[in-house]
């Protein structure tokens, strides 16, 4: 089975957390944290700084990993580096994305997560 390496940005700002809900492709309307694949030649944080700027126009500070999630999709092995990020500069303007929020602890299950991005929500949880 084929393995994709990816990222995650755990955008937090006073304890509540982006979300994001992809606009294409086989997962879409499913909700997941922003990011996206690692390129040949990148770390997992130039990546995500990458990915961020690409997808929602703004500049992030990789902080700490929070879990690397391992997750079986019918067709492919995931392997999704999943890191605390603040915002740096920027307004989140969705450029690939239907819709995003912002969600508090309480409401981090109130959307329809992706399967892989589900593993990390009790990390989070307790983290927060």
């Amino acid at each position: 089975m084929k393995t994709v390496r990816v990222v995650a940005a755990v955008i937090r700002k006073d304890n509540i957390i982006f979300a994001t809900q992809r606009g294409y492709g086989e997962f879409k309307d499913g909700w997941e944290f922003p990011g996206g694949k690692i390129e040949d030649g990148e770390s997992p944080g130039q990546a995500l700084v990458r990915e961020i700027k690409e997808e929602l126009d703004t500049d992030i500070r990789v902080g700490d990993l929070i879990d690397t999630i391992e997750y079986d999709y019918s067709n492919f092995h995931l392997s999704m580096d999943c890191f605390w990020c603040d915002i740096v500069k920027g307004g989140l303007e969705l450029r690939e994305h239907e819709a995003a929020k912002w969600l508090t602890k309480e409401k981090l299950y109130s959307v329809e997560w992706l399967p892989a991005d589900v593993e990390l929500i009790g990390k989070i949880k307790e983290m927060l």
